[in-house]
């Protein structure tokens, strides 16, 4: 059986979309049908080769979707054929099967434990949920990375109580994901920092009470001038916006969480008299999530209309337009492409 792929075959350089044929499965190995995928900086990052050297090209890339069981290896009991699906690189429970080979024209292409560029696709039984919701797969798709992220480094690492306050610094699509979780658990105020006017358009429309863009102001002033802030959660990725964080939150207590990826060789510097000042530098694996326990949850969230996802599910392309998701991504013309693959 083959599939269409997106194939990263060098580094910075477009993704080669071709047919490749998919291996056997192994005991405690899924395979399905890829309907959504997200598009993360995560993956971007990696086919620009801003993760460091890649000894595993050509691989195939994608981590976050949905979709529909169609077979199963010996020993899947999590999941069963005609199963809706979150796929996710986030571990749950189940077989922890980790590599793949697919043919391509005479060439081995590797996979990880999840991919989801391509229409067909090998997953581990560990990075997948069920959905057992009617949530839409174009949305559960998002459930598979961003929403996770954002919502599990406020749930899961900060845990504000109502009334404490907490800013976002940047405003992608976990950054984003972020700020409805801090709403949810009712932080006031809730500050949204970009220097993209149209994210920060974006994050006031989702109920941030106060908007920075620090192109034009400086944050930690701006925000000295609002509260004395209890949390600051940093989603984009910059190592400025990284030490903003820290210096941002009050003494005695202010706590200051990394999310973002930074590029690779990029380094944070830290005056450590911060800590001196009773504040703490947190980091969050993903939003520090159990999908099995979580992922539930944040579709019921959805479903319940605390968590809206419309900005996030506006922007479609088909697999063969990857490639323009990957650049709209990268240029900020995009929160987060959703790759259809029925298109």
């Amino acid at each position: 059986m083959k599939t269409l792929a997106a194939i990263l075959v060098e580094l910075n350089k477009p993704l080669v979309i071709d047919e490749i044929e998919i291996p056997k499965l192994k005991p405690g190995q899924v395979l399905v049908e890829i309907n959504f995928s997200g598009l993360c900086h995560t993956q971007l990052l990696e086919a620009r080769g801003h993760r460091g050297d890649d000894n595993f090209l050509p691989h195939l890339l994608g981590h976050e979707g949905s979709g529909k069981v169609l077979e199963i290896g010996s020993d899947v009991k999590k999941v069963k054929p005609g199963d809706r699906v979150i796929l996710s690189w986030m571990k749950g429970s189940g077989s922890n099967e980790f590599a793949s080979q697919y043919n391509w024209n005479g060439k081995n292409v590797n996979s990880g434990a999840i991919t989801t560029f391509s229409k067909y696709s090998v997953i581990s039984e560990n990075r997948l949920t069920p959905l057992t919701k009617s949530l839409p797969l174009k949305i559960a798709a998002l459930i598979g990375c961003a929403l996770p992220t954002g919502l599990g480094a406020v749930f899961n690492t900060a845990r504000p109580k109502p009334g404490q306050s907490l800013a976002v610094f940047g405003c992608g699509g976990v950054g984003l994901s972020a700020l409805q979780g801090a709403i949810i658990s009712g932080c006031a105020p809730v500050i949204a920092i970009d220097i993209n006017e149209k994210k920060l358009e974006m994050a006031k429309n989702l109920g941030a009470t106060h908007i920075i863009n620090a192109k034009k102001d400086d944050p930690i002033e701006s925000i000295k001038q609002i509260c004395q802030l209890d949390f600051a959660i940093e989603a984009s990725g910059s190592p400025i916006a990284m030490e903003q964080a820290l210096l941002a939150v009050k003494q005695r207590g202010g706590t200051a969480i990394i999310i973002g990826n930074a590029h690779h060789g990029k380094n944070v510097t830290i005056d450590p008299k911060q800590f001196n000042l009773g504040k703490k530098l947190l980091g969050t694996w993903g939003g520090d999530n159990n999908p099995d326990i979580h992922f539930p949850r944040y579709c019921s969230l959805i479903e319940h209309n605390y968590c809206k996802t419309d900005h996030l599910t506006s922007d479609t392309y088909s697999l063969n337009q990857i490639n323009s998701a990957l650049e709209d991504l990268e240029n900020g013309k995009v929160l987060r492409p959703i790759i259809d693959m029925s298109l």
